[in-house]
């Protein structure tokens, strides 16, 4: 691990002391709607499913961002939203997201090279992630969202023309947007324009939403206790 990578982590562990507090109240956080008088995001016009509205309404009101900007990643919809740390929408976009159906990370997954990735193995997985921008090896900027298993949010790599990825982000269906070995991947643009301006001052939080559970069962008590370890 490179020097850089060493202090990144550190930095992140500092801030995940600071809003350890705040990731145990997400298991109420998805089981009631918004009320009337409570802060809300700001969607703008952006198309989004009632789960991504939910639990975005829940980060501001209740204040689990911590006063840092978010993301929430709606995995079913294949969609990123980006948003101000007041819940103002920065932007959406399609994304690409793991081959494979599942809300968690095959074990040892993060020190495995690619081509030893299983097809089963190739999820995004689902939870509250603090992230920060880095450069990956050939000196790209990514954002890291699970650093251990090696997930990122990075500018769509096209190389492999096989995969057609940048179609994939074109077409207008959600159903196409598997094909990642787990990292979530957008379009150069919005990563240039949205992403990297939202975390170029502050590390943010990334909330991964689940695919194989609802949304409340997966940040149940129990559970959080168990990621947060």
């Amino acid at each position: 691990m490179s020097k850089a990578s060493a202090l990144r982590r550190v930095r992140l562990s500092a801030v995940g002391l600071l809003v350890i507090s705040a990731y145990f109240g997400l298991a109420h956080a998805v089981d009631e709607l918004p009320k009337q008088g409570l802060r809300v995001a700001q969607f703008e016009h952006e198309l989004a499913s009632p789960d991504a509205r939910q639990t975005a309404d829940w980060v501001l009101d209740s204040g689990n961002n911590v006063g840092l900007p978010f993301v929430i990643l709606d995995k079913k919809e294949a969609r990123v939203f980006v948003f101000h740390a007041d819940g103002r929408l920065r932007g959406a976009t399609p994304a690409l997201i793991g081959l494979a159906v599942g809300d968690d990370s095959a074990p040892g997954i993060g020190e495995k090279k690619l081509s030893a990735i299983r097809p089963e193995e190739r999820t995004t997985p689902a939870g509250r992630f603090v992230a920060s921008l880095d450069r990956n090896l050939k000196g790209g900027q990514i954002l890291w969202v699970d650093y251990d298993a090696a997930i990122s949010l990075h500018p769509v790599i096209t190389s492999n023309a096989k995969e057609r990825r940048a179609q994939r982000l074109a077409s207008p269906s959600p159903l196409d947007n598997r094909i990642s070995y787990g990292c979530i991947n957008v379009s150069a643009d919005f990563f240039k324009n949205v992403v990297s301006p939202a975390f170029a001052s502050s590390n943010g939080i990334v909330y991964v939403l689940p695919e194989t559970v609802p949304v409340k069962q997966f940040f149940s008590p129990k559970r959080v206790a168990s990621l947060a370890q």
